[in-house]
């Protein structure tokens, strides 16, 4: 009696362990989706360049997303040197936080390098050189 007892508690105890592995699979599996959905957006408060944007911006002008990866990467060099030298401070105002390891998203890099391009075209800025 006590064998066939001990043998209906392991059975249960069997049971009871299995859903609980399906369970930490799932969360598991959520954390990963939950990393990957990482969205990165861009915030230029100049009110002069959207106009500036419109005008000089084309599909036909369009670049991929690698291009403007690298290109972005020279301008925030730059931008950043200029700020921690305090040069051109009426424009060069704050510092850049870009790692060109990250893949920010085609809108992103294509919002900063034309933001770079309108600070090149109307303030006489070298950035990308």
């Amino acid at each position: 009696m006590k064998n066939l007892l001990f043998i209906a508690f392991m059975l249960l105890m069997a049971w009871a362990c299995s859903p609980q592995k399906d369970i930490s699979k799932a969360s598991a599996d959520i954390k990963q989706v939950v990393i990957d959905s990482t969205e990165y957006e861009i915030t230029i408060f100049d009110t002069d360049f959207d106009r500036w944007y419109l005008l000089h911006f084309s599909p036909a002008l369009d670049r991929s997303n690698d291009y403007y990866r690298l290109m972005n990467d020279r301008g925030v060099t730059n931008w950043n040197q200029y700020f921690t030298r305090n040069r051109y401070n009426q424009v060069v105002n704050s510092y850049i936080n870009f790692n060109p390891t990250i893949d920010y998203g085609m809108e992103v890099n294509r919002k900063l390098y034309w933001y770079f391009r309108f600070i090149e075209e109307t303030c006489k800025i070298k950035l990308f050189r």
